[in-house]
């Protein structure tokens, strides 16, 4: 049986096309395309198509299941009409059976059109399947393009307190951060360099993808997103648009000005994970952590080594590449369980 997991997100739709035989995986093959579903959700149907179709023909596929997080995007007035057109598109889209990851489990399309909110944003239990093959007691942390999932698992479940992107931004299981897509002065005040601290200008002049890319800590590749300014993405490129955020240019500073405060607010970013994960940890008691998603290494690993907590990667049992779409992966695995 050859299943489709889908992770619709606001800005990244991710895929995961597992080959199951006997509820064994024997295959996994993973995709992702870059769809701002702010301005881009007609062409959802399309790319759902295209990724299937670059690992193999639609025709071979069993099933598809679906989580998502795109329906918080201000295309959607309420978080319930961006649930129930993305059901709408994705049942246009397949003729074979679909179901949708709920906080619950899986929903097929009659439950979710009566409770759509159990399925906003509830891909993290998707991928808490994936981190209990590693621990039945431990968090996960999943920091991809644009959140950070911190999600506590006990006796092989989830028990997160929220259930929610509200609740979970207050428990400390969602912090809105990410590798690519955060606005550096959404979590700056100043900046540290040569001594001295320089305020940052809140305009959108630079995201987390500029940093790591400078860093060396990101390729060109994985940097999918727009930039802020509309350029390219070289390193560069990058430099110049982190120089904006304390109003200067690379006329004013070195090469050696902007790696320094690269590594500042990699630092800041670091800190500001682990601050959600002090506060699940303080309430769980529990100091296993399992790393996934693009972060994994570069943000999630760090937070738990500054907290002292023990580190395990998703890595260990995934390639990298399905360690970035672990929700699409859990989502498949989730959709292979609801069918049988």
């Amino acid at each position: 049986m050859k299943i489709a997991g889908f992770d619709i997100g606001g800005a990244n739709t991710d895929l995961a096309i597992i080959d199951f035989e006997n509820g064994e995986i024997k295959n996994i093959e993973v995709d992702f395309a870059y769809l701002p579903m702010w301005s881009n959700n007609e062409d959802l149907s399309k790319v759902l198509i295209e990724l299937i179709e670059n690992i193999c023909p639609v025709s071979e596929i069993d099933a598809v299941g679906i989580s998502m997080t795109a329906e918080l995007v201000d295309a959607y007035d309420t978080k319930k009409d961006g649930v129930l057109d993305v059901v709408e598109k994705c049942e246009n889209t397949f003729s074979c059976p679909i179901a949708y990851v709920g906080v619950d489990g899986m929903l097929s399309r009659e439950k979710i059109e009566k409770t759509p909110l159990k399925a906003a944003a509830a891909n993290w239990v998707a991928t808490a399947q994936i981190a209990t093959l590693i621990s039945d007691n431990c968090i996960f942390i999943d920091t991809g393009s644009t959140t950070t999932d911190i999600i506590p698992i006990k006796n092989s479940k989830p028990c997160s307190i929220g259930k929610t992107d509200f609740d979970r931004s207050a428990t400390g299981e969602l912090v809105y951060t990410g590798t690519l897509r955060t606005n550096l002065a959404s979590f700056l005040d100043k900046v540290e360099l040569k001594g001295n601290e320089y305020r940052v200008a809140s305009e959108l002049f630079a995201q987390t993808a500029d940093v790591y890319t400078v860093l060396g800590l990101i390729s060109e590749n994985d940097y999918v997103c727009d930039t802020f300014d509309g350029e390219g993405k070289s390193k560069t490129d990058c430099a110049r648009r982190i120089a904006r955020i304390v109003c200067a240019d690379l006329e004013m500073l070195s090469e050696e000005d902007i790696v320094e405060m690269c590594k500042f607010i990699h630092k800041k970013q670091v800190e500001q994970i682990a601050d959600g994960l002090k506060q699940v940890c303080d309430v769980q008691n529990l100091d296993l952590i399992v790393t996934t998603g693009l972060g994994k290494d570069i943000l999630d690993r760090k937070a738990a080594e500054l907290l002292n907590l023990n580190v395990k990667s998703m890595g260990d049992i995934l390639t990298d590449e399905e360690c970035v779409v672990a929700p699409a992966v859990g989502t498949a695995v989730m959709m292979e369980k609801y069918l049988n």
